[in-house]
């Protein structure tokens, strides 16, 4: 099922004449007068047998209908908080159409919280994430309790997820006031996410919605509702039918050890991603440590796509921002990672045109992307720009050599020099937890582990090949037409070089970086078919007319391409432009994470947590239709 796309209205503060927070869109209140925290505990903790379903588990997993002010995931996480023998883990996915801004959602909270409730509140806001439909993952507790937020229409967006629910709070606004938060697609939906004795609870008792949910495999009561109600809903699915795709088991593992092949930047976003849930990692890279070329591949940028009809390569970029922006805060805004905007340019005015009316389509927030007329731009990037187009605020300068680094130096992660030749499965009698075992160039085992992970680019289908992994007569699927493509990047120097370095990313045809150590990069080549990746002054003299073209001071510099240096490298590139993330359909245990492209800082978080969240059981950070696009086929 492919997204409609259909902008988000964002809600706004109103209230009532009672004082209770008041939705104009729907025509009623956020919670009863009684109170939103004690409505949470008695209809959605009460109803679903909450603390004490959770208590002894590893995981716990609630899907929630409507996420309004977030009070009923705050008495959850409270809730959690305060049981001594909660579950390990505590993950919340919850759909809301009309979310609030940062700004609106603070005020609503710091009038109904207690003050010793406020931390939570400051975690939950300090990661509130641009109002952009899709999934958000917000890490609250240290990575021990996640929400997703979902936003979107319930019946739109509840198809898409990937996840397995333990309980449902089914909450939003009346049924006689939005009918599409309790029909019987809807609730046929969240059936099929639903884990076997899973339950839900509801303040609502409306006929139409309890036979919503009997029809869709719930048992359903009613109890003593709640604030002047008569009557509440709880259920718990037990369907009289065997589901045909039912959510998939959490696996398990008896060690928790991953071996990860490639060490660059796709590599590094895997080990991190499963370092942080308490995974071993084994990384080999023959290349680790060695002296990079020239200054190496100084700094590169991370900027989404936009498309007018919010395509799934569109979503699928701006998933991978938002989740790099989040993985990525230990280091930024410092030498790793700059949160230094971009300026998109267009190709011509009436391109310029165009990538506005297109802004106004979509009613992305203004804190995420805006136009910007030429005047603008050179503003923003400190120097004269050819042109307007588009700003993204959160645009990124990444230095890759040191990001990479600092992700591989999770605790649990081991890197060594050493290239891996062939990886083996094991047979089914070794020890539990060996599935894997990876092997050097002379035979001898680097490493036996439950996964592999082939973050090897280019090299990803050569190994399975060497390994006897490849079906006869073709590629393996997830690899077929997979090339690798030449290209390289040129420093131009930023210091008394007749010409203004940009204060942001420039980007178009080509792009421009802000200074690292006296030198700007920009890139960059497409070589097809070379025979080695090298920085040649015709490459140089490709990239300084881009550059020209963008920021019109450097046609006059006099630079000349024989004299300036840059790097050369390799793009892993699948038909489509997409990369491959996912476990192979014919090996089990054998994952890739390939394919990154022009894209491995967009893909690298993203990558990581997807194939980490599928291994730990948890509800997926990227919608089922995006999923299968990339899945490893």
């Amino acid at each position: 099922m492919l997204a409609v796309f259909i902008p988000l209205t964002p809600s706004r503060p109103a209230f009532d004449q009672d004082g209770l927070p008041y939705s104009p869109l729907y025509g009623d209140i956020y919670h009863a007068a009684q109170g939103a925290l004690e409505q949470a505990r008695h209809v959605f903790l009460a109803g679903n047998g909450l603390p004490e379903r959770w208590r002894g588990r590893e995981r716990f997993t609630v899907c929630e209908t409507g996420f309004g002010l977030g009070l009923t995931f705050l008495t959850l996480w409270r809730a959690w908080r305060d049981d001594p023998r909660r579950s390990r883990r505590l993950h919340v996915v919850s759909v809301e159409a009309h979310p609030f801004t940062r700004e609106d959602l603070a005020e609503l909270l710091r009038a109904r919280l207690p003050a010793d409730w406020q931390d939570m509140a400051a975690q939950l806001l300090a990661q509130w994430p641009p109002l952009l439909p899709g999934l958000h993952r917000l890490d609250l507790d240290g990575g021990a309790v996640t929400l997703t937020l979902a936003f979107g229409l319930a019946e739109q967006v509840v198809p898409r997820l990937v996840l397995r629910a333990d309980a449902f709070f089914l909450d939003g606004f009346k049924p006689t006031l939005n009918p599409g938060m309790w029909s019987e697609p809807l609730m046929r939906a969240l059936a099929r996410l639903a884990a076997p004795g899973a339950t839900a609870a509801t303040w609502a008792s409306a006929g139409v919605m309890r036979r919503a949910l009997q029809t869709a495999g719930f048992e359903v009561e009613r109890r003593d509702g709640f604030g002047g109600k008569l009557h509440m809903t709880v259920a718990r699915y037990a369907p009289r039918f065997e589901r045909r795709h039912p959510p998939a088991e959490p696996p398990s593992f008896a060690e928790r050890h991953a071996v990860v092949v490639g060490a660059g930047i796709a590599g590094a976003g895997v080990a991190h991603a499963l370092a942080l849930r308490g995974w071993r990692v084994s990384v080999f890279d023959a290349a680790w440590g060695a002296p990079a070329q020239g200054a190496g591949h100084l700094a590169a940028a991370l900027t989404p796509l936009l498309a007018r009809d919010d395509s799934p390569r569109a979503r699928l970029s701006r998933a991978g921002a938002l989740r790099a922006a989040a993985r990525w805060t230990p280091w930024m805004d410092g030498g790793i990672v700059a949160r230094c905007g971009t300026v998109q340019q267009a190709k011509s005015d009436d391109k310029e045109a165009g990538m506005h009316a297109m802004l106004e389509e979509l009613g992305f927030p203004a804190d995420w992307v805006r136009p910007v007329t030429r005047d603008e731009a050179s503003e923003l990037a400190g120097c004269p720009a050819a042109r307007g187009g588009v700003y993204f605020p959160g645009g990124l300068r990444v230095r890759p050599r040191l990001l990479g680094a600092a992700l591989l130096s999770r605790p649990g992660i081991e890197v060594r020099a050493a290239g891996v030749a062939r990886i083996e499965p094991l047979p089914a009698d070794v020890p539990a937890g060996r599935r894997w075992r990876a092997v050097d160039g002379q035979g001898a085992t680097l490493a036996e582990a439950e996964i592999v992970v082939l973050a090897n680019a280019a090299q990803a289908p050569r190994l399975l090949a060497a390994s006897g992994l490849a079906p006869t007569g073709g590629e393996l699927p997830g690899f077929f037409g997979q090339k690798a493509i030449a290209g390289q990047i040129t420093l131009l120097p930023a210091q008394d070089a007749g010409w203004r370095p940009p204060h942001c990313v420039v980007a178009g045809d080509g792009y421009v970086l802000p200074a690292v150590d006296g030198a700007c990069v920009a890139g960059s080549t497409y070589v097809h078919e070379a025979a080695q990746a090298v920085a040649t002054a015709e490459g140089h003299a490709v990239n300084l007319e881009r550059a020209a073209r963008l920021l019109p001071e450097l046609a006059g510099a006099g630079l000349d391409p024989g004299a300036l240096t840059g790097w050369a490298g390799w793009r892993a590139v699948l038909p489509g432009r997409l990369p491959v993330i996912g476990e192979s359909p014919v090996h089990g245990g054998l994952w890739a994470a390939s394919g990154y492209a022009s894209r491995g800082l967009s893909w690298s978080a993203l990558g990581g947590d997807i194939l980490a969240a599928s291994l730990e059981g948890e509800p997926m950070v990227l919608e089922g239709d995006l999923l299968r696009m990339i899945a490893w086929r």
